[in-house]
């Protein structure tokens, strides 16, 4: 059948202009409208395609229509399919996306004998209960019986410092955590492992509540500074602040010391699942979250997206770190974060700070960022040390949160206040990146399955650009040289969720081939257990895997 060819006209902000016409694609049983929408910092760009098939073979053509410039020159991806609704991440979409038409799924990506990317599901948050127990061992038996199945290649673990060495000192319980290693290992699966040292609870997802051990709380009650404090005095004890990493503050250890131990403690434990393959991968609990970053966005604290977020560095012991960094730089009055920053919930044009034209690309707002960025870096560089003599021969990885909101702007205020210096004229992913490869570490980034024109949909405000930060930090990676692996940010169960996060595992036309080295499914639990959500999961295995599509 012949091509049909038509005009699609857009509204836009701005002159549109024909550029190009599309690759051809696979076939398709009946004629079909696929609109998208792709948009960097510099181009609007959409796409409308229209096919056919006949006796003598198929194909389908497109026309590229591209706006003129916007702002930035980050790249950025966004899709929306004209017969799709707006991608939402409940199960009652899942099932929705199942009933999606023969010639839609054939506008797909073949995956079909690309690169095989491990996949690896999050075990339940509450896998072990607060006293440290296996909890329904006979349920988690057939989940994990059921993802070894689907061939999923393991799992990955929070190893809590808060179970494990929550009464004393260097008093390490193992117990629930080898019961749980066995059961994983009987069912053929391999095993990332967190070391979380922060608590559990009070963050997006949290369902349970294990707090940082019993005697570092005790310490904090009477030295408090040894926690992240904000502007207003309020102490934050969901980990320990970075100031602490050199004083012995810990019953005669530092912050530095009673990580080492732990982790020392962990790889003598478990040498055998070390020795025969089952832990493959530890990834290092660098801050809030088990991210490095500064904790700027506690929904405890009162923060609410897409505000953003306040600086994390009043305690005394990063404080005084602050003034000997002002002092050495010759202007002693700088000594202090700055006073016009917001607060939790503010947005960026409404403080003296981050809106355009603010004190952050000032003299004194570019020292206090290059040092609070510095602060971060240098605190993930001296536990990675300490992580590669605990864990030598072993994968490490370290994760990165993906703070999309604010991403259009020009001071991307909300990843300041978490530490990552990346305002718009500045890329500040790159020393990180160079931190980890220093150490061979993996950079773990989240965020991958986010849409920007969905976060345009429901929160125009917040001027959030997901894809496009994914854009940056791979390339950061790879820049780098070094391995990127990721996980969704929020519950994914549809399948234009599973294309996105395959869209960018697998980059289409990279020259050289790049792609994740690893996918972390955030996360185990009974609505993916479902028979349709799960047999959506499965599919996207399949693609991860680059094997034939059952």
């Amino acid at each position: 059948m012949a091509m049909a060819a038509f005009q699609l006209q857009l509204q836009l902000h701005h002159p549109i202009k024909l550029v190009s016409v599309c690759e051809r694609g696979s076939k398709m049983a009946q004629s079909s409208l696929r609109l998208s929408i792709r948009t960097d910092h510099n181009t609007v760009s959409a796409v409308a395609a229209a096919a056919g098939v006949g006796a003598g073979g198929s194909g389908w053509s497109g026309v590229l229509l591209q706006a003129a410039p916007r702002t930035r020159s980050a790249a950025a991806a966004a899709a929306i399919s004209l017969d799709s609704h707006v991608e939402t991440s409940t199960a009652h979409q899942g099932s929705e996306r199942m009933a999606q038409s023969d010639e839609e799924l054939q506008l797909e990506r073949d995956f079909e004998g690309t690169a095989y990317i491990p996949i690896y599901v999050m075990l339940p948050l509450g896998v072990l209960d607060e006293q440290n127990r296996l909890a329904d061992v006979d349920r988690l038996r057939d989940d994990l019986r059921t993802l070894k199945k689907i061939d999923v290649d393991g799992v990955m673990v929070d190893c809590w410092w808060g179970l494990v060495e929550g009464n004393a000192p260097q008093h390490y319980d193992w117990s629930g955590y080898r019961q749980l290693f066995e059961v994983v290992r009987e069912a053929s699966l391999k095993l990332q492992v967190v070391m979380s040292f922060h608590q559990c609870g009070g963050n997006v997802g949290d369902d349970v509540n294990i707090p940082l051990p019993r005697w570092v709380l005790e310490i904090g009650e009477s030295n408090p500074d040894i926690f992240f404090t904000d502007q207003h005095g309020s102490c934050n004890p969901e980990c320990l602040s970075w100031g602490v990493d050199k004083f012995r503050v810990l019953k005669g250890r530092t912050a530095l010391e009673v990580y080492f131990d732990y982790m020392r403690s962990f790889r003598q434990e478990f040498d055998e699942f070390f020795v025969d393959g089952t832990i493959t991968e530890i990834e290092v609990g660098l801050g809030a979250c088990g991210e490095l970053r500064y904790p700027s966005y506690p929904e405890l604290q009162g923060w609410k997206y897409p505000g953003i977020g306040e600086f994390q560095c009043y305690d005394k012991y990063l404080l005084n770190e602050l003034r000997s960094a002002a002092e050495a730089r010759g202007h002693p009055i700088w000594a202090k974060p700055p006073d016009n920053a917001g607060s939790y919930k503010s947005m960026p044009q409404d403080t003296g700070f981050f809106r355009d034209g603010g004190d952050y690309d000032s003299f004194y707002g570019r020292f206090f960022l290059q040092w609070y960025s510095k602060v971060l870096i240098e605190h993930g560089d001296r536990l990675l040390t300490f992580a590669n003599f605990a864990f030598e021969g072993t994968k490490l990885a370290a994760k990165l949160s993906g703070i999309h909101w604010w991403y259009k702007t020009a001071s991307h205020a909300a990843e300041l206040a978490a530490g990552f210096y990346n305002p718009c004229n500045r890329d500040g992913y790159a020393a990180i990146a160079a931190m980890l490869a220093k150490h061979k570490t993996t950079l773990n980034f989240t965020c991958v399955e986010l849409r920007t024109v969905s976060h345009e949909e429901k929160f125009p405000e917040a001027l959030a650009d997901p894809e496009g930060l994914v854009w940056q930090v791979l390339n950061a990676a790879w820049d780098a040289d070094i391995s990127i692996a990721s996980e969704n940010a929020l519950p994914c169960y549809d399948r234009s969720g599973f294309n996105k996060i395959l869209e960018n595992a697998k980059p289409q036309k990279d020259p050289d081939g790049r792609h994740l080295s690893a996918f972390t499914y955030l996360r185990l639990n009974p609505t993916l257990m479902e028979a349709q959500n799960l047999h959506e999961f499965a599919r996207f295995v399949q693609r991860l895997h680059g094997t034939k599509v059952e």
